[in-house]
């Protein structure tokens, strides 16, 4: 007898519908993108406990004639596409045919239609129509649908708070409304108003809406186009971030889209801006030939595929770092971060005595011993000055580790170990990135000695480093002669600057010779800044401020923290209560 069976129509429809409804989310995906294809201006969402009893979406879209009223639950049926032709050019959110007839199978749906004409209305049940009958002549779609996943109980298993499946529907409808400015999008659970846009096409509105008005405060605004490409949108300001990458928006023709290339891309161009494990908040509109992107690559449509995957990602890198770099990027210090003092008798003495602390601090202090970047002239001094800060004159050192400065606008404070740190890197990155034949002889060659792995390693890299001014050769089984270095190595500072370099070059494995040279500048500059602590005095502060306008970045160090924050005169009178 015959092992094999072609399964019945519901079971195969309940499986179908496991692939593509997965949670509530997954409904108002479906429901909300139908809307959106169906060229609505507004649409409302209504959920009741988070969509667990109901969902229900209205818009204002062309709406369906009985008859494809009735179609739209057959698998596979669409108005979207029709040939295989079709498929290479797709430009609208839904195209398989699958939404209608996979929520139908595992639910109770109601659907309200019209063209603006007589309107009908269908009940459905397990995929079945139970229930027909004419509805009212108003344009557009309303959908309800109810007791999800009532025949698969098993799915229900698998289902998350309803805080976290609100959030997973919060979330997705955000970035429909962040994707479609023009639409006025409402979110409503349990009669509370939770997302209301107004479809004035004003994405700035929409990121303010969404993520708040500081956030949209603190926007870039990106914009490109190409023969290929259109790009508008906005990116953060470095010093706004997140803890993970969920505020990067890549919307691709009007679809949001998930692509690590992209998102990395992005994040890339952030480097030295930003920390560590921090991310943007990025809103970014790109529209391209259909052809150019594939969407047919997962059920979800979230993951799509570019053939001219290259040529974008230098796009994107070329205007996020253009925008970071005609801005200036001091973050402002607002007056409600203070704590608004007790004036008790214990808080005003305490006062006292931190003033007289501060007082003393900020007296110049004669330094016998001239610390190293003031031993050479300034290593940024050939540079034109970028003018990113504005000029800035120093009035003291606060605990040896921040410089007081001021201007016309106000105070400003540097992180004098950051500073320092930003100038290194911008000076060794450009060092380390020419080839240079100015070299300086050792007259006492540096040996050093390593495990044979990393001896190995040395010496395949061996063309780099002498690209950048060092002359080595093998000294035995494991051991490096280094007989010349860069000009540029201060006096003193040779052995230190070699073994760190080697250090470096050896940590880095075989990555790039870019991404080399930028860990390395990273290293150096790093070891090599001022501490904390350290007394300066005004000339050395001088230079210090001097050699920051210079730089191309002068807002935060390699590793993404800010060198410089700003007071202005008007939050400080706010402070003492002179202005209201």
């Amino acid at each position: 007898m015959a092992k094999i069976k072609v399964m019945e129509s519901n079971l195969i429809n309940k499986i179908a519908a496991g692939e593509v409804i997965e949670r509530y989310a997954s409904v108002v995906k479906e429901l909300v993108e139908n809307s959106i294809d169906a060229r609505s201006t507004i649409i409302k969402i209504e959920l009741k406990e988070a969509g667990s009893k109901e969902i229900k979406v209205v818009d204002n879209g062309v709406g369906m004639e009985e008859a494809d009223a009735k179609r739209a639950f057959l698998k596979h049926a669409t108005s979207k596409i029709f040939t295989e032709m079709d498929l290479n050019r797709i430009m609208t959110l839904g195209f398989r045919g699958e939404a209608l007839p996979s929520i139908a199978a595992v639910s109770e749906v109601n659907l309200k239609t019209s063209t603006g004409e007589a309107g009908i209305s269908l009940t459905l049940k397990g995929g079945e129509i139970i229930e027909e009958s004419s509805s009212s002549a108003r344009r557009g779609t309303e959908i309800t649908v109810k007791n999800l996943f009532y025949n698969t109980p098993a799915r229900l298993k698998y289902m998350k708070s309803l805080n976290t499946e609100l959030t997973n529907i919060i979330d997705f409808v955000n970035k429909l409304a962040l994707s479609h400015p023009e639409i006025s999008f409402t979110l409503i659970n349990d009669d509370k108003v939770i997302l209301n846009t107004d479809g004035s096409n004003n994405l700035l509105k929409v990121i303010s809406a969404i993520y708040g008005t500081e956030v949209a405060k603190k926007m870039i605004p990106i914009e490109y186009s190409d023969d290929d490409f259109i790009i508008n949108g906005f990116i953060s300001y470095p010093e706004l971030t997140r803890a993970n990458r969920n505020y990067i928006n890549i919307i691709v023709n009007g679809r949001v889209v998930k692509n690590y290339a992209l998102s990395k891309t992005i994040i890339d161009s952030y480097h030295t801006y930003i920390m560590h494990d921090r991310y943007p908040v990025v809103v970014l509109n790109i529209k391209m030939d259909p052809t150019l992107v594939d969407v047919n690559v997962h059920p979800t449509k979230l993951e799509v595929k570019f053939s001219k995957e290259e040529e974008l990602k230098e796009i994107l890198t070329r205007q996020v770092y253009e925008a970071l770099s005609k801005e200036t990027l001091i973050p402002e210090i607002k007056e409600d971060i203070f704590i608004e003092p007790n004036y008790e008798q214990e808080s005003l003495l305490l006062a006292r005595e931190l003033n007289e602390e501060i007082t003393e601090k900020f007296q110049y202090e004669s330094v016998e011993e001239t610390p190293f970047f003031i031993q050479e002239e300034s290593l940024l001094s050939d540079l034109e000055v970028p003018d990113r800060i504005p000029e800035l004159y120093p009035i003291g050192q606060l605990h040896g580790t921040y410089i007081l400065a001021e201007n016309e606008n106000g105070l400003y404070l540097i992180d004098q170990h950051a500073a320092k740190e930003q100038i290194n890197y911008e000076y060794y990155l450009a060092r380390l990135s020419e080839v240079t034949k100015d070299k300086k002889q050792m007259l006492v060659p540096v040996t050093l000695e390593y495990p044979l792995n990393e001896y190995l390693l040395l010496m395949e890299r061996k063309e780099l480093l002498t690209n950048i001014g060092f002359e080595i050769e093998e000294f035995g089984i494991n051991t490096i002669l280094v007989k010349a270095h860069p000009a540029w190595i201060r006096d003193g500072s040779e052995k230190d600057i070699i073994e760190k370099t080697f250090e470096q070059v050896i940590s880095s494995g075989n990555v790039s010779v870019p991404k080399l040279r930028e860990d390395l500048a990273i290293t150096l500059s790093c070891k090599l800044a001022l501490k904390a602590n350290k007394a300066l005095s005004k000339e050395e502060m001088e230079t210090l401020l001097s050699d920051l306008r210079k730089c191309k970045n002068p807002f935060t160090c390699p590793h993404g923290r800010p060198v410089i924050v700003h007071y202005s005169i008007y939050e400080i009178e706010k402070m003492f209560k002179r202005v209201v």
